[in-house]
């Protein structure tokens, strides 16, 4: 990181809406009904983001340079000039493997305390 860039870990802990699109855009870059469908799967229909949390969290991950908007489309198929794209920044993904490793840690804290079992 450069002294411009903030600590991934001054971001900590993730808002559970933003982990979830962090994630969906680990892989591909995505327009926000694909995010929500991504997230909703992922989770077997546990997490559902509405368009108002979804659209407010990007938001505020634009300004926090998390992801980014795309110029052009990364699906070449796509004819809806209305959607919008977003991909993961460097530091989104940096902020992203920080937090995993945070709830990785939590996890490990609760196994050792016998809180949950070591098999789940």
């Amino acid at each position: 990181m450069t002294t411009d860039t903030p600590d991934p870990e001054s971001l900590l802990p993730l808002p559970v809406a933003t982990f979830h699109i962090l994630v969906a855009l680990a892989d591909r870059d995505r327009h926000g009904y694909s995010i929500m469908q991504d997230v909703a799967a992922r989770t077997d229909g546990k997490v559902r983001l509405s368009a108002a949390t979804l659209y407010s969290s990007i938001r505020r991950m634009l300004e926090q340079g998390l992801v980014a908007e795309l110029r052009e489309s990364p699906d070449p198929e796509s004819q809806d000039e209305r959607r919008r794209y977003y991909g993961l920044t460097s530091f989104g993904r940096h902020v992203a493997v920080a937090e995993a490793r945070r709830l990785t840690e939590l996890l490990s804290q609760a196994r050792e305390t016998g809180l949950i079992p070591n098999k789940l």
